[in-house]
């Protein structure tokens, strides 16, 4: 069995909407979390439908600081941006990283704020999936150091070489979130990882295995899960709801109906975890819903991390 790798989310959400603009922050949790133990921190993506830090920047700043971390974006929006100056930035980011970076990516959810902001930067909303599954395949040719010509339905262009090449050749593993049977079939034909967040374990046991029946490469089965911890379960209820209602500025309900969600004892939270785990996730990206984020990486690291089967077996 794979071993399980373990991942923190950076707050940048969390720290914008209390009205903090100072980046440094995050860079002493990325730290934190690497003393901790963690495999792995993230940062997502979302310049104005929720507002927070560069995800890209932030990690360049964090690839120097933090020397054991995996890196990784969770998720990036690549319809947003031209593939050429993407491939140039994350080829940068894994030169800089080592090797070590993860670009988890995906389209946009579908609603009202998102379409908004694909209409802000001037990329229709509708074209968001194809856009992406085109930049994804321009990307990897890009990474190649060689000179590139490509022509699809949004992106055209001639002779193109990016310096540098990223560290590796093949360039850094891309990641697709997504769920439901479109999805996943773009997972199979083109990622390296899936990173969902399905509320019920029976469904991600489902459609990892729908996946891995299509799929003609080795896919890494991730998990982006949100936890609220508390001794009293009713106080971890409602640090959740605070959380996710001025992050996604929506009820609680209706976004936990969509996300991997807990609230409660460390102890449940762990074994709430091992349920995806035994269903076959194999890197656990976790955000937390937390006001002070230095105590709960420790409460983690010391009473949930410990009772995870991070060997991968029951």
């Amino acid at each position: 069995m794979a071993e399980v790798k373990i991942g923190y989310l950076l707050p940048t959400r969390d720290q914008a909407v209390r009205g903090d603009d100072d980046p440094a922050l995050m860079i002493d949790h990325a730290r934190h979390a690497e003393a901790l133990g963690f495999d792995s921190v993230w940062a997502g993506d979302s310049p104005l439908t929720r507002p927070r830090v560069d995800p890209l920047l932030l990690l360049a700043a964090v690839a120097v600081k933090a020397r054991r971390l995996m890196l990784g974006t969770a998720v990036l929006l690549p319809a947003l941006r031209h593939p050429i100056l993407l491939a140039h930035q994350l080829a940068t980011l894994d030169r800089l990283a080592d090797g070590r970076l993860i670009v988890g990516m995906g389209g946009g959810f579908p609603n009202a704020s998102t379409e908004a902001q694909f209409d802000t930067i001037g990329v229709p909303f509708r074209s968001r999936v194809s856009r992406l599954e085109e930049s994804i395949e321009a990307m990897r040719r890009l990474w190649s150091g060689e000179g590139v010509s490509y022509t699809g339905r949004h992106f055209d262009f001639r002779d193109v070489t990016l310096v540098p090449a990223p560290a590796r050749p093949a360039g850094p593993p891309i990641w697709l979130a997504g769920s439901g049977e479109p999805a996943l079939r773009r997972v199979a034909r083109l990622a390296d990882g899936w990173l969902p967040y399905p509320p019920a374990v029976a469904d991600y046991a489902r459609e990892r295995a729908a996946i891995e029946q299509m799929a003609t490469r080795p896919v890494t089965n991730a998990l982006y899960a949100t936890m609220s911890l508390d001794d009293d379960p009713a106080n971890a209820r409602e640090l959740l709801r605070r959380s996710v209602e001025r992050y996604y500025n929506a009820p609680l309900e209706a976004v936990a109906k969509i996300q991997a969600m807990f609230a409660g004892r460390p102890s449940d939270a762990a074994e709430w975890l091992n349920s995806y785990i035994r269903a076959g996730a194999r890197h656990v990206i976790i955000r937390l819903a937390a006001d002070d984020h230095h105590a709960t990486l420790e409460k983690v690291a010391g009473q949930v991390l410990p009772l995870l089967h991070l060997d991968g077996h029951p």
